[in-house]
Formats: structure tokens, C-alpha cells, sequence
């Protein structure tokens, strides 16, 4: 813990809240600080900072990280404060008539995104961050396990950036600068990992839950995808379903993972059951 610096809460003001943690807005300083849920561990903020410096030095557009932090009580990092900023998907959900627009800037800073090459020295492949998680022992039910090790050995690895938590609450802009946030996930590989999770959230059906994290109802998650993919990929509405079948592995195997790390234990047997009916 002696990497990461305490700070005065009082110092700063309460910004918002997601799936893994809060942001809290410095008072005097263009500093924004990302504070875990209490319960995760520190040396998952020093690999979130790791990977947010990796990629913002390679020239990725996203705020600078400052320091890693602590409360006493959780962990998190500091980052360059982005002022008059506002996330893709609270401009769709204040200006519902922009949806277009911005889900067809999603799909350019997407594509944008993984037109880049990684430095594969500093960061890890997505698929061999993907094999670790499935080795652990008690990390997902077996029979799970058993289905995705053979499947995750065929996916290919490419060098390529990837966002790691894609999706259209991660994306901000100030009104100049498009920038991704939230990029400790940052790694390299095939965009299907990216683009799988962008297509899982946007088929979420509850609607409190999407109104929590992304201001915005299941109907129009759905109706992003339906601008953002065409768009992504180049073709036709009527050709994406072939996409889809593509995104399927890689979205089963993400989610087991991404399951772990926010609730802290392993995915339910019942949940794992419906994930294998889909591969």
C-alpha cells in the first residue's frame, strides 16, 4: 500500500458512480479521482493504473492518470479532470434526437481505436488474460470451464488496442476531444473481445439497471447497436446477425470474467448453464 498516496475526501465532491466504483471531483485542482467498491483489491488498482499510463502513453485518447490513492478504506487512481465533460450515453439520454449522431461517433472511435497497434511489451493479450482467469481453480463452475478452454485456444491474438470494458458509458467527450475512460481492462488482441461486450450490454432488459449505469433504457441500448453496428462493420442491417454469431464466444467468455471482478466470486451455475446453451 505504499504506492498509494491517502486522501481527504473533504477535498473533494461527490461526481457519479458505476458498476465498479465512485468518482469524486477535486475541489480546487483539475483532478477527478476513481475510487473502487470496497472489497477490491489494491494490486487491482495498481494494474488498472498501470494499464490507463500504458495506453495513454501510446497515444490512446483517454485522461492522463495522475497517482494512485486510497481513502484508508478503498483504493482507486487519480486522473486528469476532463471539464464540461459529458459521456456518449448521457447526451442520448438529455438529447435523445442526438442518437444518431453519437452512436455513429461511437463507431468511429471504435474503429479508431483498433486501427492502432499495441506495444505488446507493456501490456498483456486479452486471450492469455482470459486463459489466467479460466486456470484459476473456483474462478467459474467446471463445466464451463471444460466448454471455453478449447474454445478460447483457437481465438486468435492480434496487436491490437483494445478499450477491454467497451461500451458507451466509457466514451466522453468536452465538446473538442473524444476520449476514452475507465481503461484499466486496456490489453491487445482481436476486437471481437471489444465489440462482444458492447453488443452484450446494449441486449440488457432491465430497465432499472440500465437507467442506473447508463441513463438510458434497454430500447435505446438496442437502438445503438443497431446504428453502431452497421456502422462498425460496414454492412448492411440485415447482414449483422452473421457478426453476432462471431461475437458469441468471445462475449460467454468475457462475461464470466467481468462477472468475477465486479461482484467478487464466481458465476452462478444456473447463469453459466444459459452461457454454454449459447455457444
Amino acid at each position: 500500500m505504499e504506492q498509494y498516496q491517502h486522501i481527504n475526501l473533504s477535498d473533494y465532491t461527490y461526481s457519479g458512480e458505476g458498476g465498479q466504483g465512485v468518482a469524486y471531483t477535486h475541489k480546487s485542482e483539475k483532478r477527478l479521482a476513481k475510487l473502487f467498491n470496497p472489497g477490491f483489491d489494491a494490486t487491482f488498482a495498481l494494474k488498472e493504473f498501470e494499464m490507463a499510463k500504458a495506453a495513454f502513453e501510446m497515444g490512446v485518447p483517454t485522461p492522463e492518470p495522475f497517482r494512485l490513492i486510497t481513502d484508508g478504506e478503498r483504493v482507486g487512481t487519480e486522473y486528469e479532470l476532463i471539464e464540461n465533460k459529458r459521456s456518449f450515453c448521457r447526451i442520448i439520454s438529455e438529447q435523445p434526437e442526438r442518437m444518431e449522431e453519437i452512436s455513429l461517433r461511437f463507431a468511429k472511435a471504435c474503429k479508431d481505436l483498433h486501427s492502432m497497434k499495441a506495444d505488446t511489451s507493456r501490456i498483456p493479450s486479452m486471450k492469455a488474460r482470459m486463459q489466467a482467469f479460466y486456470a484459476r481453480e473456483g474462478a467459474a463452475p467446471g463445466f464451463l470451464v471444460e466448454k471455453i478452454k478449447p474454445i478460447l485456444e483457437n481465438i486468435p491474438d492480434t496487436p491490437t488496442c483494445l478499450h477491454g470494458d467497451m461500451q458507451i458509458g466509457n466514451i466522453i467527450t468536452d465538446g473538442d476531444r473524444t476520449l476514452w475512460i475507465d481503461i484499466g481492462q486496456f490489453a491487445y488482441g482481436a476486437p471481437e473481445w471489444d465489440m462482444s461486450l458492447c453488443w452484450r450490454i446494449t441486449q440488457m432488459q432491465d430497465a432499472l439497471r440500465t437507467d442506473q449505469l447508463f441513463h438510458l433504457t434497454p430500447e435505446q441500448l438496442q437502438k445503438h447497436w443497431s446504428i453502431l453496428a452497421p456502422a462498425y462493420y460496414g454492412c448492411s442491417p440485415e447482414e449483422i446477425g452473421t457478426h453476432i454469431r462471431r461475437l458469441l464466444p468471445y462475449s460467454v467468455i468475457k462475461a464470466a470474467y467481468m462477472y468475477s471482478i465486479t461482484y467478487h466470486k464466481p458465476i452462478d451455475e444456473d447463469r453459466a448453464k444459459r452461457m454454454c446453451a449459447a455457444l
